[in-house]
């Protein structure tokens, strides 16, 4: 899979690293110490330095996106791992990297980003989009809902991501929502909805036999 899709690791390495360009070519406009962090209620809590949030973001990012990709190749059933779903997560990685990088560098300049609407916007749709991903997941060990039960029946797996790919799709679609209404409560109770019911509909299967 890696090698078929060497052209595209290649492409998203690259997108992946052009925040390095932007923050470049913005370097005398941007502060020494940036704001690289957000809490809960939108506020900045966290800053770094001008070198570390230019060069730091993006390589970490691009480390994240490697050892996606080592997971996938020391992966035992590897060929059951879609190739869609494989690009969907290297280009997830990529575009995080534009949005975070991004606003940091426009929040530095002292332009107003919503750091709240932004973050459950991208949320929301990422997990619209794993959602429709998650019905035609084969079993594996770095893709999916890896509970011993899942992996051990093929039953069991596909089952509990046909309701899982429902479930994410609809806490997706909650999750936009809430970028604009902002209820701390809803966010985490679409978390714990997403996780929470189907690894205990994965588990009622197994106790009945499936």
């Amino acid at each position: 899979m890696v090698k078929k899709n060497k052209k595209m690791i290649i492409a998203a390495n690259i997108v992946t690293l052009l925040p390095i360009l932007a923050g470049l070519v913005l370097w005398d406009r941007l502060p020494d110490r940036m704001a690289v962090h957000w809490g809960a209620d939108g506020a900045a809590n966290g800053w770094s330095s001008k070198p570390v949030a230019v060069f730091g973001l993006p390589v970490f990012i691009c480390i994240i996106e490697w050892a996606c990709i080592w997971a996938t190749l020391a992966d035992p059933r590897k060929k059951n791992i879609s190739e869609k779903i494989f690009r969907a997560m290297i280009w997830g990685l990529s575009i995080l990297s534009l949005i975070l990088n991004g606003s940091c560098y426009f929040i530095a300049m002292g332009k107003i980003v919503n750091m709240n609407i932004l973050v459950f916007l991208s949320m929301g749709v990422f997990f619209m989009i794993i959602g429709n991903y998650m019905p035609k997941t084969k079993q594996s060990y770095t893709m999916g809902i890896k509970l011993p039960w899942t992996l051990d029946s093929e039953e069991n797996w596909n089952r509990t991501h046909r309701l899982a790919g429902f479930i994410w799709s609809i806490c997706g679609l909650c999750m936009i929502v809430n970028a604009f209404i902002q209820w701390k409560w809803l966010s985490f109770t679409i978390i714990v909805t997403m996780i929470l019911v189907p690894c205990v509909y994965s588990l009622i299967l197994y106790k009945k036999g499936i």
